[in-house]
């Protein structure tokens, strides 16, 4: 764009050094100025989209200059400022200028030397038409009116398909609510009634009936965990670094005896960075939970400057193998979206490690 802009306005500057030079005037000493001042108005387009009325005044300022000077070549660079200025969406400072150029215009030709008012006014309407000066912000109005309805259209098309999403994935809640959570409420307090039952009347319990009794706890806790991010939506807010203790206090009321330690304090870890710490710390403590089969698991959040670091270690037999292909995955694909770095594998010491680093930036 900026090319562009160059292409445009070195065009404009040489389009009017080459009107002046081919008018024909008495030669005198403001000639030099003259054609200096047709120049700059050309040029000073190169910044018309980042600074619209500065350009403005500096074409205006430079056309009454060459006019004064005794060039009688039409104020093009002024037309295409008011065209720029009107498409910033600043037109009353259009018009206004508009406005007073018109009455400027005729007493810079006075000052050029000519004394007869009438042919004045004449050549001012030469170099400034009225109806040149209408199209320019016309155009300039029409574009931006199309580029403002542009916009719109792609704010609404974003909303639409950000409402469908959030449609489509509470819909799926509602369906896995409705259609897993009884079953395997109804799994799990079976087989909860069953080994009661057993270890009651003194009897062995079955392996079988230990493993459904697990396996319905670690269903349960899962559907609960994809149902909550499912429903993060605007009704309900995104997890973040406050809500990492109640994620502990889940894993510990489910027999797992994990502990929390946060590493120094700050308040103003970007939203992203707080939703995907969370996620991971949630995806860790399920994967321990159903295919670690650990003891303890330990949960670190370490602030550091630029950077929060978050760690998920256990003592169980998980290996990279048997940990979900998934769950690494998108916690893979959520850090690396951030600009961050995650590892994830066996520890010396025995049990599984899931280490991220996301970077925080702060404001200078």
């Amino acid at each position: 764009m900026r090319v562009v802009d160059g292409v445009i306005a070195g065009g404009v500057a040489a389009t009017l050094l080459i009107a002046g030079l081919s008018a024909r005037h008495a030669p005198t000493d403001l000639d030099a100025l003259g054609y200096a001042l047709l120049v700059a108005g050309g040029l000073a387009l190169v910044v018309r989209r980042r600074a619209p009325i500065v350009v403005l005044a500096v074409t205006a300022v430079c056309a009454l200059g060459y006019q004064a000077a005794g060039f009688e070549v039409p104020v093009v660079a002024y037309l295409f400022a008011v065209y720029a200025t009107v498409r910033a969406g600043h037109r009353v400072a259009a018009v206004v200028a508009s406005v007073l150029m018109l009455g400027a215009v005729p007493l810079a030709i006075l000052a050029s030397g000519l004394h007869d008012t009438a042919q004045a006014f004449t050549q001012s309407r030469d170099v400034l038409q009225i109806a040149w000066l209408i199209a320019a912000g016309a155009a300039g109005e029409a574009l931006r009116q199309a580029e403002r309805r542009a916009d719109e259209a792609e704010r609404t098309r974003e909303e639409t398909a950000r409402r469908r999403a959030d449609e489509e994935r509470l819909h799926i809640a509602r369906e896995l609510h409705d259609s897993l959570t009884h079953q395997i409420s109804v799994i799990k307090l079976q087989a909860e009634v069953a080994v009661h039952l057993a270890t009651k009347r003194g009897e062995e319990v079955p392996e079988a009936l230990l493993a459904i009794r697990d396996a319905g706890r670690d269903a349960a806790r899962e559907l609960r965990a994809t149902l909550e991010a499912l429903r993060d939506d605007g009704k309900n807010p995104p997890r973040g670094l406050d809500d990492v203790p109640d994620l502990v206090d889940r894993a510990r009321s489910g027999g797992l005896d994990a502990r929390l330690t946060i590493e120094g304090r700050c308040d103003d870890v970007p939203a992203a960075v707080g939703r995907t710490a969370y996620r991971i710390v949630q995806e860790s403590l399920t994967n321990v939970a159903r295919h670690a089969a650990a003891a303890t698991a330990s949960v670190r959040i370490d602030h550091r400057p630029g950077a929060l670091v978050v760690r998920v270690d256990d003592d169980g037999k998980s290996t990279v193998d048997s940990t979900p292909g998934v769950g690494l995955t998108g916690m893979r694909e959520r850090v690396t979206a951030l600009g961050g770095r995650l590892h994830a594998g066996p520890r010396s010491e025995g049990g599984f490690s899931v280490r991220a680093e996301l970077p925080v930036d702060h404001p200078a």
